[in-house]
């Protein structure tokens, strides 16, 4: 996704603007073996350029290994593209929920509405480039595609997520609280990676804090 990885999103300063991204989603250290560096170097290719844009030959020399290797991992890009976005789902959905549980505790009410104080952080660093699985959608929008499938899991887990959460905090109806937060979240993704709005997040949060005062005891 980005440069060298170095602390955990859990570990980040709140009222900090400018955090890189990298520390917002913490990435482990780079990988020794063959196949976790093409992986790590096709995140962060991908991240940054797009997944149609970055060719293989880039990869390679991102990740330091040849073709041979390569082809001994993967049978095609597309294959990688889907292992990096696997790869990267599971390293978010870890360091969201380190980061919403150091800013708002373990209370699952507070964490609803802290996840936005993250997204402020986030929509604020340099290296911002709009959400991955977001992206992969867009350039593979064949539901059927292997790579669109795992971008459009990604996103019914955090659905989910936000449904147990709620569920957790005793919402009477967590699946249409988890269908009207994810909405606001999304939403608000659009309005930053769209439109441009860095404060899309903290324009968006009354709305979340009425929805959760509303839906939550």
């Amino acid at each position: 996704m980005h440069p060298q990885p170095s602390r955990c999103l859990g570990d980040m300063v709140f009222n900090s603007k400018h955090k890189p991204v990298v520390e917002l989603f913490g990435l482990p250290e780079p990988p020794t073996a063959g196949r976790g560096r093409l992986v790590h170097a096709a995140i962060e290719l991908f991240y940054s350029h797009g997944f149609q844009a970055v060719g293989v030959d880039q990869i390679f020399t991102a990740a330091g290994v040849t073709k041979t290797t390569f082809y001994k991992h993967f049978e095609s890009k597309d294959d990688l593209v889907v292992a990096a976005i696997q790869q990267r789902d599971e390293w978010e959905m870890q360091a969201w929920t380190s980061a919403v549980r150091a800013a708002a505790g373990d209370d699952p009410k507070e964490q609803l509405v802290a996840f936005f104080d993250v997204l402020d952080v986030w929509f604020n660093a340099p290296e911002f480039r709009g959400c991955q699985f977001i992206n992969a959608a867009a350039e593979f929008p064949n539901p059927n595609d292997p790579v669109h499938a795992v971008a459009a899991e990604h996103k019914r887990k955090n659905r989910d997520f936000f449904r147990d959460l709620a569920a957790a905090a005793g919402a009477e109806d967590p699946e249409s609280f988890a269908d009207r937060y994810t909405a606001l979240v999304e939403g608000t993704l659009v309005l930053r990676q769209v439109h441009g709005r860095d404060d899309a997040a903290t324009v968006i949060k009354p709305a979340v804090e009425s929805l959760v005062s509303e839906a939550l005891p």
